[in-house]
């Protein structure tokens, strides 16, 4: 009992979103929510409602999914029997064949037509086929198991590799990978590692890529599924090579092999793509009057398509524009360092819109390449018109500065020496009032109203005089600070407040 409740939990780990939505469904509870909820909640009740007609189900989907499995059968199998792996030769006489070849068992003949197909990878150019996909296979119900392999290399393969350039210390042009991935017939299968691999070869431990810490709270570290390196750990003769995998078994299979590759690098690949992928600019303008074109049917009429010139994965000017044939916008990124981010992380994944951008699809965009020879460092956005044209946006946008700047409301500026500048006369000056001499001096200024000067050579400002005692005073009236030098001089004017107005001279 104990043995096929663990056996049904790896089943579990190994379903997908739908399948675990089917099981939980069948046993009535509540679909909803992430995979990692679902496959809790689907743990939490294979333990504690644990029933034949429970491990029915979970057989039957894992069944579905993995319609050739065995890890059933080996749960049951006394140890020591060796079984025919449909992942294998099913054949009685391939059983008898051939060496040692994985955990002991003898190997058996490869299948004309492999099963499990591994993706092409742009860095990486196949060269020959060492070991052909074949699955991990569990001896028994521990956690973490290991499985060997082994091969031997030809001279010309070992000559090939010993005298393969350098791409840069420590890295030669020409490698032996190993490669590892889900055991699955359907399509062609990514790089996936086991949990808790390892990789041990002729006695020595090899690097594996290590995981990348994520910025976003959450969200577990990734780690990146490429090849693994094992060139520098093998005998480079006819010696035989003998590699062991450390895996962790939760459920899912697993297949391993061994390939001769040439590596490229990201200029490389650069180098290809301007040979073998440049779209013409005639072709780029019919694509944009293609999507300019006026449709009937709808609604909204689009005049023009707007197109930057900044890279949105560095924030730069754009070198070489760049973008996937298989993406509706237009909008390019930089082929150079594109290619150089895969190179170091490889996720080949559109910037602009996050969809799948695999090499063969990328292409260089011819007519926004004469474009930006066409216009200067300062230009940061174009706009395609319907013709197929294209104008720059930056003129607009001056024209819209200044459109802004001579809107704003101009304030005039007041001048206080000015006379009638605050609506109200000057006040007099002090000097024109105190001379003894020129009996009309304090007539004139009083009637005239003009500006006086103190000293200083600023005017003499009264602060208190408002426009209600100007009508009273009739404008005019002097203020005299010495009464014994003119009789006739009128009393010292008051304003709306019981004091005397003092005057302060403004410079």
């Amino acid at each position: 009992m104990a043995a096929e409740l663990v056996e049904a939990m790896n089943m579990v780990k190994s379903f997908r979103v739908s399948d675990l939505q089917t099981l939980l469904a069948s046993m009535g509870r509540s679909k909803s929510g992430l995979k990692q909820d679902l496959v809790g909640r689907a743990l939490r009740l294979v333990q504690t409602e644990y029933s034949p007609e429970l491990l029915k189900n979970v057989r039957q989907l894992y069944e579905s999914r993995f319609p050739k499995t065995t890890g059933w059968l080996a749960a049951r199998r006394p140890e020591g029997v060796p079984v025919a792996y449909s992942s294998l030769s099913s054949s009685p006489t391939a059983t008898s064949q051939g060496a040692d070849y994985l955990n002991g068992i003898s190997k058996p003949i490869p299948t004309p037509a492999a099963e499990v197909k591994l993706v092409p990878l742009p860095f990486y150019q196949t060269l020959e086929t060492l070991l052909s996909p074949t699955e991990l296979i569990a001896q028994n119900n521990e956690k973490l198991q290991d499985s060997q392999c082994i091969f031997e290399l030809t001279p010309n393969q070992a000559d090939q590799i010993r005298n393969a350039s350098e791409l840069r210390p420590g890295m030669r042009s020409i490698q032996v990978v190993l490669r590892i991935c889900y055991t699955d017939s359907i399509g062609v299968q990514e790089d996936q590692y086991p949990p808790n691999v390892a990789v041990k070869v002729n006695q020595s431990y090899c690097h594996v890529p290590g995981y990348y810490p994520s910025n976003k709270p959450g969200v577990e570290p990734r780690r990146p599924c490429r090849p693994v390196n094992i060139t520098p750990w093998l005998h480079l003769s006819t010696v035989t090579n003998r590699v062991t995998v450390t895996w962790g078994n939760f459920g899912k299979r697993y297949s391993v092999a061994v390939y001769l590759v040439r590596v490229f690098t990201a200029a490389d690949l650069f180098s290809q793509l301007k040979l073998c992928s440049v779209e013409s600019a005639e072709r780029c303008r019919e694509r944009i009057q293609d999507k300019l074109r006026f449709d009937p049917e709808s609604e909204i009429a689009t005049t023009g398509l707007r197109v930057s010139l900044i890279c949105p994965l560095v924030k730069m000017r754009l070198g070489v524009p760049c973008r996937v044939l298989t993406c509706a916008h237009l909008q390019c990124f930089d082929a150079v360092f594109f290619l150089q981010m895969n190179e170091k992380k490889p996720t080949w994944t559109c910037p602009v819109c996050d969809k799948p951008a695999p090499f063969e699809l990328l292409t260089i965009d011819g007519l926004l390449s004469e474009i930006l020879k066409q216009t200067s460092e300062d230009i940061e956005e174009i706009e395609y018109l319907t013709d197929g044209s294209w104008r720059p946006i930056s003129d607009e946008k001056e024209r819209d500065r200044e459109r802004e700047r001579s809107n704003t409301p101009e304030y005039p500026v007041v001048d206080i020496c000015i006379p009638e500048a605050n609506g109200h006369s000057p006040a007099h000056s002090s000097t024109s009032l105190t001379g003894k001499s020129g009996s009309g001096s304090v007539g004139v200024a009083g009637v005239t109203g003009g500006p006086a000067v103190a000293p200083g050579g600023g005017a003499v400002v009264d602060l208190t005089l408002d426009s209600s005692s100007e009508e009273e005073g009739g404008g005019a009236g002097g203020d005299s600070e010495d009464t014994e030098d003119s009789a006739d001089s009128p009393a010292p004017k008051r304003g709306r407040y019981n004091y005397d107005k003092d005057l302060v001279t403004a410079y």
